[in-house]
């Protein structure tokens, strides 16, 4: 079971990401060329925001389930393992948190320009965080 939902949560990390690049490079030309924000664009940072809540309740479980939750504390001495069992969950929880506040932010903004600002900063920080603290050794395996 922890093995279809490691690939689940593998092989989601890639629509996850590709949302999140598409939201933040959709909403730096929105800003860059002061265009209106339709309904268009509110569905791509949508999309973004759902993709990884999604990514965030399959790590959660994954992390429950797996024997990465229960050792976290026995091997901090080891990178991999403080890698995958403590930095990778808790950045990835500030980068979703991140990502929520910054759609919760658009949607109070009055205008074009501050929606589309809120999206590419929140968003952006949260795609970097989510960057820095995947484990790519393992993805490229």
């Amino acid at each position: 079971m922890d093995t279809f939902i490691q690939k689940f949560h593998s092989g989601w990390a890639y629509l996850a990401l590709l949302l999140l690049v598409i939201a933040v490079v959709n909403s730096f030309v929105g800003m860059s060329s002061k265009k209106e924000f339709t309904a268009k664009d509110r569905k791509i940072a949508l999309f973004g925001l759902i993709a990884t809540h999604i990514q965030l309740l399959v790590g959660l479980i994954l992390y429950f389930i797996s024997p990465l939750g229960s050792a976290v504390f026995g091997q901090m001495g080891n990178a991999d393992f403080r890698l995958t069992s403590l930095e990778h969950p808790l950045t990835n929880i500030i980068a979703i948190i991140l990502i929520t506040m910054g759609w919760l932010k658009h949607k109070k903004a009055a205008t074009n320009d501050a929606k589309f600002k809120s999206i590419a900063i929140f968003f952006g920080l949260g795609l970097l965080l989510i960057l820095s603290r995947i484990p790519w050794s393992l993805w490229f395996k």
